[in-house]
């Protein structure tokens, strides 16, 4: 068993998984509505119905609903864990631009780095930097 993300964005699904595949890396798989379902209406066919995004242990989804609302949502966040402080600062500023750093990088009393933002998308990432041990 495992879990994965599943993001639905309002009819962005494209150009937010293309984003994250330049910031995270890996292959991106896009299936379009119009493929899979020819009696689509014409304006659902070039919709997403299902991105994969694969990188090392990182799956993430996504897809186009209509009816997404472009707010910031406040229930969950996605989280990336991991002890490259390099390669996971860079991945906070390249989310966070064009949306918000939120909390920025910084050590917690925990004793890792954490930092939170809200990329462009209006999607919240946690970026935890492991302390060395």
């Amino acid at each position: 068993m495992r879990l994965e993300a599943y993001l639905f964005f309002p009819r962005q699904a494209e150009e937010a998984m293309k984003f994250y595949q330049s910031v995270l890396g890996g292959e991106l798989k896009l299936t379009r509505r119009g493929e899979v379902d020819p009696t689509a209406p014409e304006d659902m066919k070039p919709l997403i119905i299902n991105a994969e995004l694969t990188s090392g242990e990182l799956t993430l989804r996504g897809a186009d609903n209509t009816d997404t609302p472009t707010e910031r949502q406040h229930r969950m966040s996605l989280t990336l864990i991991g002890s490259d402080e390099a390669k996971l600062r860079h991945i906070y500023d390249q989310l966070a631009a064009g949306g918000s750093a939120d909390h920025p990088l910084d050590k917690m009393f925990w004793g890792d780095i954490f930092g939170e933002l809200t990329d462009k998308y209006g999607i919240t990432w946690q970026i935890n930097i492991l302390a060395a041990k």
